[in-house]
């Protein structure tokens, strides 16, 4: 596994994975994340806190992302960490889910042209991770199972 350094954006980070995170962090602090597909490999996986299996698409990482967006109040990045060859980041972020504080961290995996082919969550604490569970499962049960990657031996 590579070393991970605290850094700014750029300063380790792989020039094109730089500017991606640029948008990403755009769309963010716009509450727009319409642009969100032009930043995804085509199979691109989320590996959610809540499920065993991870989901799989672009199209399930649109929807996921953009739903848990919707749900965190108060969403901020504290610190970036970036990987030695620079396509690996990782985010820890605080965020409110109704009346539950919460933090985590994103770890997100980009191709050598910035798309990003695997975004990871852990979350803490328990009570939080619950409550974001409810909340997504509320929004999403009906929509992510055709999403979700088989099961594998």
């Amino acid at each position: 596994m590579n070393a991970l350094h605290p850094v700014t954006t750029g300063d380790r980070t792989h020039g094109q994975v730089a500017r991606s995170l640029e948008r990403w962090n755009a769309m963010l602090a716009a509450g727009d994340l319409s642009g969100l597909s032009e930043l995804l490999h085509p199979n691109a996986v989320f590996r959610s806190p809540m499920a065993h299996h991870p989901y799989e698409s672009a199209e399930a990482v649109a929807l996921i992302l953009t739903t848990v967006f919707g749900v965190f109040r108060d969403f901020f990045y504290e610190r970036e960490f970036v990987s030695a060859d620079g396509l690996n980041v990782v985010l820890e972020f605080r965020a409110r889910v109704q009346d539950r504080e919460l933090k985590g961290v994103d770890l997100i995996r980009f191709d050598e042209v910035g798309r990003i082919c695997e975004f990871e969550v852990m979350i803490r604490p328990a009570s939080g991770l619950q409550a974001l569970g409810d909340e997504m499962g509320k929004r999403l049960a009906a929509l992510l199972p055709r999403f979700r990657a088989p099961s594998r031996p």
